[in-house]
């Protein structure tokens, strides 16, 4: 099964056991979802899909994610927002991952030139958390340099690849831009030439990443764009990735019939064929946001409108004037419901993506509680732990 060679079998894993799963991805032929999470619901939602599907997982936060979770309210002019709430949530997903008995990918989504301060601030993070620990805060990150001219985009990912290096942390970068729109990030009206990204370019990136580290992967665009949009007005060609993957083994001389590790952008919207392509060519890893966005909704959504008359004010329903509406309008409630929908929609992908039941051993569905080997939480996450228990208990 996917966790029989890592040395953390749940919770957040980093370093070689990234480098493992991705690896047994490959071998096995699945990819693993990585979930945009905005707050502690949407991580909840995902995590409870993952264990339920017996799925690996990646939990990743975007800029403007990350300054969602901490508040709305907080200044974000020099990214002090964005660096606070990706840490906070960070904290966060160490604490409670591991009750899910999953392995989680620790994930910060697209960071574009104008973003590298946020990208700092957390690597900042991450130096000290290693200096305390032995590992990052975040398994990976992403550098997102798309934009710009192939060398500043290569040798700017290497210069970050150092850095991430000696902590055998994880990067992942994009070459070819992604169509569409996501997070203030507006490519709807790039030359469509600019979605497919070339053999020599890939090749170039892999021989300047790989003689500095092993944990990296590479966002190659083949098509993809960010959002839904209507059947046939996004042309996907996963085919192109087998010819990225053969041009490298020629020139490199690798032994590995998929020596490179590919992500798919924009994955909400295409079709599982596209998915089932993708993933045969190398593909470890699947962006999905915007399907997920919707599913949270619609339960939030569909509660209101069947409980609208319980909702309209605190006392007073159907049932009576002197009613009570306090069990209707608890946000416990009808922000489960959100959870329900889209940890519904997560496990959809799971299945999509092969990820469903990788978790499976010959001889049992998962190992007891007592025989696996959780990481040990220590000092600022044991203080989140804690007052995530102190919180629960709270009526």
């Amino acid at each position: 099964m996917a966790t029989s060679n890592l040395s953390r079998k749940t919770g957040v894993i980093v370093g070689d056991d990234v480098l493992k799963l991705f690896k047994y991805a490959q071998e096995k032929n699945f990819a693993i979802p990585a979930i945009n999470v905005t707050s502690s619901s949407t991580v909840v939602a995902s995590l409870e899909a993952a264990r339920d599907k017996k799925a690996p997982i990646i939990l990743q936060m975007s800029q403007g994610g990350s300054a969602y979770f901490a508040g709305k309210g907080v200044a974000n002019d020099k990214q002090q927002a964005s660096i606070a709430g990706a840490v906070a949530g960070a904290h966060y997903i160490r604490s409670v991952a591991a009750s899910y008995e999953i392995p989680v990918i620790l994930h910060t989504d697209h960071c574009a030139k104008k973003l590298l301060p946020w990208l700092d601030g957390m690597m900042d993070a991450d130096e000290a958390y290693f200096k305390q620990h032995g590992e990052p805060l975040f398994s990976s990150h992403m550098i997102d340099l798309s934009e710009e001219e192939v060398d500043f985009n290569i040798q700017t990912t290497a210069k970050y690849l150092k850095r991430a290096a000696p902590m055998k942390q994880w990067l992942e970068m994009e070459i070819g831009i992604t169509g569409g729109e996501e997070d203030g990030v507006n490519n709807e009206d790039v030359d469509n030439n600019s979605l497919y990204t070339q053999p020599e370019d890939i090749l170039n990136i892999y021989q300047t990443l790989s003689a500095i580290s092993p944990y990296f992967s590479i966002a190659a665009g083949f098509g993809n764009v960010h959002g839904v949009y209507k059947p046939g007005n996004v042309k996907l060609h996963p085919e192109l990735l087998s010819k990225h993957q053969a041009h490298v083994k020629e020139k490199t001389g690798s032994k590995e019939e998929k020596p490179v590790f590919l992500v798919f952008h924009g994955g909400s919207g295409s079709t599982k064929s596209e998915y089932k392509e993708a993933i045969s060519n190398g593909v470890v890893k699947v962006n999905l946001d915007t399907d997920l966005q919707y599913a949270y909704l619609t339960g939030i959504r569909d509660y209101v409108l069947k409980k609208k008359d319980y909702i309209m004010s605190q006392v007073g329903n159907p049932e009576g004037e002197d009613k009570p509406n306090k069990k209707f309008f608890d946000p416990r409630v009808w922000v489960r419901e959100g959870e329900k929908t889209m940890s519904a929609r997560v496990q959809e992908g799971l299945v999509d993506f092969n990820t469903a039941n990788q978790l499976l051993s010959a001889s049992n569905h998962y190992s007891s509680p007592q025989n696996v080997e959780l990481p040990k939480i220590r000092s600022v996450d044991a203080l989140y732990a804690k007052s995530i228990v102190a919180l629960s208990s709270i009526g």
